[in-house]
């Protein structure tokens, strides 16, 4: 007998699919057990951000359901388990245009942008 089709969860809210980066940061289960709900939003938000495109500490943590928790979306963005593949946390910027922080050095963030013609 053929699997049986399960249609993918909504992103709560927004009628949207998430997606399969999204999807698979919403079901893992080792990073999942140890995370809490605000970082797995935060993780889905990036994960989601197009090729070429940047988002904001402050509109990260907006679009996760918490506005004023823009230096704990840095964090958490200091610390992404996941690989750059899944959650591109080098598409996050700081409000003010400039590229911010990034684990493995600004030179490296500005040349990654600059690939994806973001910069």
């Amino acid at each position: 007998m053929a699997p049986r089709r399960v249609s993918p969860r909504r992103t709560p809210g927004r009628g949207r699919r998430p997606t399969k980066a999204a999807e698979a940061i919403m079901t893992e289960t080792d990073e999942k057990s140890q995370m809490t709900p605000f970082a797995r939003r935060v993780y889905a938000v990036v994960s989601r951000i197009p090729r070429g495109r940047t988002l904001t500490y402050a509109q990260v943590a907006a679009k996760a359901g918490r506005p004023r928790a823009a230096r704990a979306v840095g964090n958490l963005m200091n610390c992404n388990p996941f690989p750059i593949t899944k959650v591109p946390c080098h598409r996050v910027v700081r409000s003010d245009g400039s590229v911010g922080g990034y684990a493995w050095g600004a030179a490296k963030k500005k040349t990654l942008l600059r690939r994806e013609g973001a910069l």
